[in-house]
C-alpha cells in the first residue's frame, strides 16, 4: 500500500510517517519501481503501535525502546513494566504541577474585581514574579495558600 493508505490504517499521518523513517523509529519504507514507498500490514501495526504509545505521552526515545522489547521476543516483563510505571510517575507529576497553576490562575482571576478600573492583581503579581527571578508566579500550596518562589 502507499503511504496515503498507511496512514488512514494506522492513523498516523503521512508527514509523520516520513518523520518516524528518517529520524530511524521506524525502517526505509520497501520502494516501487517509481520511487513510491509502500508499505505493508506488518508496518501498519507498528505505525499503529507507536500511535497508541504517542496516545500514552511516551516520547520518542521511550518509544524506540518500547520497539526494541516489543520486537525481542526474549524480554522480561519487568523492563516493560518498568518504562510503563515511568511513564505514570511523569504523567502525575505533569497533572499536579498543571493542577497547581489552574489553582493559581483561579486565585488570581478570583482576586480581580474585573471592572474598569486598570488595577488587576493578576498583571501586578505576573510583573512581581518576573521582576524577581522567579520561573513562576506564586504557586498555591496543597493546602490552598500561595508559596513564594523566591522573591516578592
Amino acid at each position: 500500500m502507499n503511504i496515503g493508505d498507511a496512514a488512514t490504517r494506522s492513523g498516523v499521518s503521512a508527514k509523520m510517517i516520513r518523520y518516524y523513517e528518517q529520524i530511524g523509529l521506524i525502517p526505509p519504507a520497501a520502494r516501487t519501481a517509481s520511487g513510491y514507498r509502500s508499505y505493508g500490514t506488518s508496518e501498519v501495526h507498528m505505525l499503529r503501535f507507536i500511535a497508541r504509545a504517542r496516545d500514552l505521552g511516551f516520547s520518542i526515545r521511550e518509544i524506540t525502546g518500547l520497539l526494541d522489547l516489543w520486537r525481542n521476543k526474549d524480554r522480561r516483563s519487568a523492563d516493560v513494566k518498568a518504562l510503563a510505571q515511568a511513564r505514570v510517575r511523569d504523567l502525575r507529576d505533569k497533572i499536579e504541577r498543571m493542577q497547581d497553576m489552574a489553582d493559581t490562575l483561579e486565585d488570581l482571576a478570583n482576586a480581580c474585581a474585573g471592572n474598569e478600573r486598570p488595577s488587576c492583581p493578576i498583571l501586578q503579581r505576573l510583573e512581581t514574579a518576573e521582576a524577581s527571578g522567579e520561573d513562576s508566579p506564586a504557586r498555591p500550596s496543597r493546602s490552598g495558600g500561595f508559596k513564594d518562589r523566591g522573591g516578592s
